[in-house]
């Protein structure tokens, strides 16, 4: 047996394989203790704010809305991951589309308060949904934390039906998106700008969640464009 010998393509093919399928493993098992000692550094954040007078150090209310953000960013490469694994599944139901707002909301205020930016929430009544309520939460509190950071001082989100679908619409009023977002397909990983850092993470994981999003021949997904009635981005995701 020569050991020198080169190995065939289907063995350098197969060992390439098995090192993606090894690397995506590991990385993704990186992912999720980073994500869990930022839980951690959230809890412990939350105890010294507790002890300081909020005005004297306004600083901890910044600390926990960056590590929420990081850690936001850490659960959305865990559910790609899965997606990418088949080992994900949706948890469709029928849900009140103001319900879904409401705990969005929720979420969100905190960070809203803390950069004094006005939300003004308008859902058309009875308004209904077949989702995945959380995955969708989720999805639209991703691109609200991307909004707030571009906005001056209002963002609006609205609900209402839109030719047999339902649209969940992100308003803001910022400089809008940059050319690079509007226009394309969000789900090409080939316009992820890994250098600027800048990297339309949040985009392409909304697009996928509404993607798995079916009804018959029809699937979900997103828009986005600078037509926003506040004079900056929209963002636009569809639900068959």
């Amino acid at each position: 047996m020569n050991l020198f010998a080169c190995p065939n393509n289907t063995a350098v093919n197969n060992m390439s394989k098995d090192r993606s399928f090894q690397f995506s493993t590991v990385l993704a098992s990186t992912v999720h203790d980073i994500k869990n000692s930022l839980g951690v550094l959230q809890g412990l954040i939350n105890s010294l704010s507790d002890h300081y007078r909020e005005d004297d150090h306004p600083q901890f209310k910044q600390l926990a809305f960056e590590a929420k953000r990081m850690n936001h960013s850490m659960m959305q490469l865990l559910v790609l991951y899965k997606i990418d694994n088949k080992h994900f599944s949706l948890h469709i139901d029928e849900h009140d589309v103001q319900d879904i707002l409401d705990d969005i909301q929720a979420q969100i205020t905190p960070q809203l308060q803390q950069n004094t930016l006005q939300l003004t929430i308008d859902c058309e009544d009875g308004l209904l949904v077949f989702c995945d309520a959380n995955q969708i939460s989720n999805a639209v509190g991703t691109m609200l934390n991307n909004a707030q950071r571009y906005s001056k001082r209002q963002i609006r989100l609205s609900a209402f039906e839109e030719k047999g679908n339902v649209c969940l619409c992100i308003e803001d009023d910022g400089v809008g998106y940059p050319p690079q977002y509007l226009d394309i397909n969000p789900q090409d990983t080939a316009n992820i700008d890994w250098v600027s850092g800048n990297t339309g993470l949040g985009l392409y994981f909304t697009s996928v969640i509404a993607s798995l999003h079916k009804n018959g021949t029809e699937q979900g997904y997103t828009k986005t464009d600078n037509q926003s009635s506040l004079g900056g981005a929209r963002f636009r995701l569809y639900l068959p």
